[in-house]
């Protein structure tokens, strides 16, 4: 599909591509579909040191997207931190982007995170040495709940697959700890050009990043479309996986 256009999907910390696995078939017939690891996260590497922030991680993605495919125009959908990230890019290249969907984006805190939040390091440690259980643990309900009932209301509908793959993600996310790091004493508060469609979705369950403290709508950009999903969590692309492609099909002006 040369002539269809481009999307990015970007990942959320402690995840990796495989994340987009749900909704990428929902977008393959109309879009060149790019997927990609963040930093320390799935296939790709971590240099101790590097910036982990998220304008610096967005300027980073958009490089690297032009190391493999020049210099095109594409659209953007991005997850909790890779909902920030995207937004970011959309600030940073306007030129270059088509438009924004930001599924359950961080960064639109009432206050800047000042520390870890709490169990963050012990999520990380958890998933890291249990992994090589995963495949026999996961298989059971009980595992899954433990692992997903905090990420989402629907976790008993979630595939065996997506479980793995995310429980393989968290546990080899060398980045999760210094991406966390790299949103310290920050928030989105970023210019986005208002010719650049903008779709801020999240869940009515997310525990993650909660509407009490984690979605001040004041912070996003003037122009955009502020959505809330029933029956979701922090990963609406897998609560909601057709209801967020038709989002994204209609963010970026495509007719289903």
């Amino acid at each position: 599909m040369d002539a269809a256009p481009h999307i990015a999907l970007i990942h959320g910390m402690g995840s990796a591509a495989t994340a987009w696995k749900p909704l990428t078939p929902y977008l393959l017939d109309r879009f060149n579909v790019i997927t990609l690891d963040l930093p320390g996260h799935g296939e790709s590497g971590f240099t101790q040191g590097q910036a982990m922030d998220p304008i610096s991680i967005a300027e980073q993605v958009v490089k690297e997207i032009e190391n493999e495919f020049g210099s095109i125009e594409f659209d953007l959908v991005g997850n909790s931190w890779g909902g920030w990230i995207a937004l970011e890019m959309a600030a940073l290249f306007p030129e270059k982007i088509g438009s924004v969907t930001a599924l359950a984006p961080a960064g639109f805190w009432l206050a800047s995170y000042v520390q870890r939040a709490p169990g963050t390091a012990t999520m990380r440690s958890l998933a890291k040495n249990s992994s090589s259980l995963s495949t026999i643990f996961l298989k059971y309900e009980w595992a899954r709940k433990i692992g997903f009932a905090d990420v989402s209301p629907r976790w008993h509908e979630f595939s065996y697959e997506l479980c793995l793959d995310a429980t393989v993600a968290m546990s080899k996310s060398a980045g999760y700890l210094p991406a966390w790091d790299g949103m310290l004493s920050k928030r989105f508060d970023s210019k986005i050009d208002s010719n650049i469609p903008v779709k801020i979705i999240f869940g009515d369950s997310d525990s993650t990043l909660p509407e009490t403290t984690c979605q001040e709508r004041a912070m996003a950009p003037k122009h955009s479309q502020w959505i809330t999903l029933a029956e979701c969590g922090h990963a609406p692309m897998w609560d909601n996986v057709e209801t967020v492609a038709g989002h994204i099909l209609e963010n970026a002006g495509i007719r289903r």
